[in-house]
């Protein structure tokens, strides 16, 4: 096989399964994931979490270069779905676990996947729509965008995404981010760090594409090389952290804030904690 016929095979469009809450494609050596949820405004449900464990083992398995995760319609994410919010109360701690084993393999999985992850944030990124932001290489938001680690609001330990937060901004911004559980726009986002590029919206799946097409100028290898390299720094810390962030998190759920917690935000109403 020639140079030129190795090129034309890594960059031809290669046909993507099917799945119920994710659009993937492929073109051109870029895998584009979209969360497909838009009438929930991309919310993560447990089906999706499944979808993208798959669908990135799908990239992997493809000629794909580089890989793109953004959101269809007004958000990227806009956290945990009410649905399965509703369903965390009736939960044993083995069965907290698995869900927080799920959640810690799907963060970990695109933090250390050996292509360059671009996140193109159309919208809203919240809770969870934040840690899949937080997870990617590269991070491109128009500046609508609101982020927010706001776990803490309603009962639940950031536990798992403070893992890699911290070692992204310091301790002083992500105390700042995680205890308070606030709100702030791409612009404050920018300033951290956690986004590369604020970019207008009608411009932003074109950036991200020019941004995808400077990595495929690189060695691949080279940068699979370089990625875990980088991650290789905190590897040995972060299997602990996240063992134990695993475990705070199924934990916190059996506390009496917790259930006030979901039950005020699913009500509507200020929550009365108790501090147990």
């Amino acid at each position: 096989m020639t140079q030129d016929d190795n090129a034309a095979r890594m960059v031809a469009p290669t046909k993507a399964m099917e799945y119920t809450t994710i659009q993937l494609s492929f073109d051109s050596g870029v895998a584009t994931i979209a969360l497909n949820r838009p009438e929930k405004r991309n919310a993560v449900s447990f089906a999706l979490l499944e979808e993208l464990l798959a669908v990135l083992d799908e990239i992997e398995r493809s000629s794909s270069q580089v890989v793109i995760l953004t959101g269809t319609g007004k958000a990227f994410c806009a956290g945990l779905d009410l649905d399965e919010l509703k369903n965390l109360l009736g939960k044993t701690h083995d069965q907290n676990v698995e869900d927080s084993s799920r959640m810690a393999r799907v963060f970990r999985r695109i933090y250390d996947f050996p292509l360059p992850t671009i996140a193109a944030v159309n919208g809203a990124a919240i809770a969870g729509g934040t840690g899949f932001a937080t997870m990617c290489d590269f991070t491109l938001a128009v500046p609508e965008a609101k982020f927010g680690y706001t776990e803490v609001r309603i009962g639940f330990v950031p536990a798992i995404v403070s893992s890699i937060l911290v070692w992204q901004v310091g301790h002083k911004i992500a105390r700042d981010l995680l205890l308070t559980g606030r709100l702030f726009d791409a612009d404050e986002a920018h300033r951290y760090g956690l986004v590369n590029e604020v970019v207008e919206p009608e411009r932003l799946m074109i950036r991200t594409r020019e941004l995808a097409a400077q990595l495929m100028q690189n060695s691949p290898s080279s940068m699979r090389a370089t990625k875990r390299l980088i991650n290789g720094f905190i590897g040995p810390q972060l299997d602990q952290q996240i063992a134990l962030a695993i475990q705070d998190n199924a934990r916190i759920r059996t506390t009496a804030d917790f259930r006030e917690g979901i039950s005020s935000f699913l009500e509507k109403r200020k929550p009365q904690w108790s501090g147990e």
